[in-house]
């Protein structure tokens, strides 16, 4: 009886290790950075870069369109940074304060390991002990999202949030991922 408990808890402890590690994957990593100088309680009002909301820059296969992923994603953070911005009691002008710009950068990280990687080399010739093959690959689509606050064509508060994105995820989870990625930036405007 007692075995079966162990293994219970071994097995529990395992899958609870596992789902965090998995967790801890799919979140969002957010960094901000800000002008100390400017004045962040004066700003009242936002709006878009006049020249342009954003832009999407894509480096995963040859077939890349960054103009439909523009037309698909635009929507979903133009969405997302006005309600975000509204919360935090900013209001959309003509002739704002700040104007915000985006950059969507959208690439594919690989990750391999091999039987053997982490042992030493044998004496003879600095071969390892056997063929080296191919253990674990991982592919991911990897993710970028840059808020740009500009004052008179100076930036003064720029948030970067990354993420893996599985290969093959529906709509659904991408605009998920985005929306998170704005409302995790924006949480941390203003600086405090």
């Amino acid at each position: 009886m007692a075995g079966l408990r162990d293994r219970f808890v071994t097995r529990s402890l395992s899958l609870a290790i596992a789902l965090a590690v998995h967790i801890a994957l799919e979140a969002v990593d957010v960094q901000v950075d800000h002008d100390r100088s400017f004045d962040f309680r004066v700003v009242r009002t936002w709006g878009w870069n006049p020249s342009g909301m954003g832009e999407v820059k894509m480096a995963r296969t040859r077939d890349d369109d960054p103009d439909a992923m523009t037309r698909t994603v635009e929507p979903w953070i133009r969405d997302a940074v006005a309600k975000e911005m509204m919360r935090r009691g900013l209001m959309e002008a003509a002739a704002p304060d700040v104007t915000v710009t985006y950059f969507l950068l959208l690439t594919l990280s690989t990750s391999a390991q091999t039987v053997g990687q982490f042992l030493p080399s044998t004496v003879a010739w600095s071969l390892p002990p056997f063929a080296q093959s191919t253990q674990s690959l991982e592919m991911m689509n990897k993710g970028a999202l840059v808020l740009d606050l500009r004052s008179r064509d100076k930036i003064v508060w720029r948030g970067v949030a990354q993420s893996q994105i599985e290969i093959g995820v529906d709509d659904r989870a991408k605009e998920a991922r985005v929306r998170e990625g704005v409302r995790d930036l924006l949480g941390r405007y203003p600086p405090r």
